[in-house]
């Protein structure tokens, strides 16, 4: 599996790369033509659009967990990394897999939990705004925390790779 230019794997990354950041991009958009939309109406007409509050506070947790998804795949999770720089190289590369896999295992736990809550959303059927359910507003979580856990786990095994050195075929 290469991953220089032109490889299968490559463009695939770089696929999802892509996607990832024009939706951040195109959510960002959304939520700032939609407020100055907002302010515009309010300041001009003294109206608005009844929706467009509620809307960019969805967009806002929205925003924050593609950014948290975005910061995964750079994997710049927030750490406290102060005691590895004390540690030798080999360790700390064993610790670094730890964290990865306590990492993937902490959002594979948020990610079940809140499908359980996105899924009594969808049985209650409560509407967030503008006839849009709750459901729906709110599924962006457990789908962002559900491929923040897969990464790590990925993270998790290549960096494995680096503390435990291949076996000689003899």
């Amino acid at each position: 599996m290469s991953n220089q230019p032109g490889s299968i794997y490559y463009r695939i990354i770089r696929l999802i790369t892509l996607l990832e950041d024009g939706i951040l991009v195109t959510l960002l958009s959304v939520m700032l033509s939609t407020a100055v939309l907002q302010i515009f109406l309010r300041n001009l007409f003294e109206s608005g659009l009844s929706w467009a509050d509620p809307m960019l506070r969805i967009l806002v947790l929205w925003v924050g967990m593609v950014g948290a998804i975005l910061a995964s795949r750079e994997n710049n999770h927030i750490s406290m990394n102060i005691l590895t720089h004390f540690l030798p190289a080999k360790v700390k590369r064993a610790v670094k897999v730890l964290v990865d896999i306590f990492t993937s295992l902490v959002s594979a736990i948020i990610a079940y939990h809140s499908f359980k809550f996105v899924l009594s959303e969808y049985q209650v059927g409560t509407i967030a705004f503008a006839s849009v359910p709750s459901w729906l507003c709110e599924s962006i979580i457990p789908a962002a925390f559900t491929i923040i856990a897969l990464r790590y786990l990925i993270f998790a095994l290549w960096h494995s790779r680096m503390v435990v050195p291949a076996r000689e075929v003899p």
